[in-house]
């Protein structure tokens, strides 16, 4: 099982990024943040987190990192200055988006629903 991290925020994310150094593997799941009931404003999300979550478990190297980052609510979200959206590393446009951290590997939107994109995502490189 990979290493699993949740964040919620910007500054988080960007703390709990400083953690990870040289060539450890790093995949970083963005989505909305969630409610008291645990589910995210992002219907999105919702449906892509069940295939990311299976295929995490399934596919990812164990000694891997995935970090699940709550990018906010929607009013957040939806601001054209989100940090998110702005920052060089992220570059986000949609949600959900999963990435490689610092690599050009990612999946945005209904892409992430897509259990046969994750395996090749997750898969062997």
């Amino acid at each position: 099982m990979p290493h699993q991290h949740h964040v919620a925020g910007y500054e988080n994310f960007l703390q709990k990024m400083k953690e990870f150094q040289g060539n450890q593997e790093v995949y970083v799941y963005y989505g909305g943040s969630k409610d008291a009931n645990g589910l995210s404003w992002c219907d999105d999300c919702v449906k892509a987190w069940p295939n990311i979550k299976s295929a995490v478990e399934k596919y990812l190297n164990p000694n891997a990192h995935f970090v699940y980052v709550e990018v906010g609510d929607r009013p957040t979200w939806k601001d054209m200055n989100c940090p998110f959206r702005l920052d060089k590393n992220t570059r986000l446009l949609q949600l959900p988006t999963l990435a490689k951290w610092l690599g050009p590997e990612r999946l945005e939107g209904e892409q992430c629903e897509k259990f046969e994109l994750l395996e090749l995502l997750f898969g062997d490189e």
